[in-house]
């Protein structure tokens, strides 16, 4: 995978206008709320997606 994914929308102000940052790989910029943020991947979980039963109404 050689191109990195871009994130949509800040995760402190929801704005759009986001710029990647000098700062290293995975580093953004957010020109609205001048927040910088880091995405990082950590990983695949080894136990995967569990399915809880409640036996509630789904939302």
């Amino acid at each position: 995978m050689s191109e990195r994914a871009a994130p949509f929308y800040c995760p402190y102000c929801g704005d759009e206008d986001l710029r990647p940052s000098e700062q290293g790989h995975g580093a953004w910029e957010c020109a609205a709320c001048n927040r910088a943020f880091q995405l990082k991947f950590l990983g695949l979980l080894s136990r995967g997606v569990r399915q809880e039963e409640h036996g509630g109404a789904e939302i």
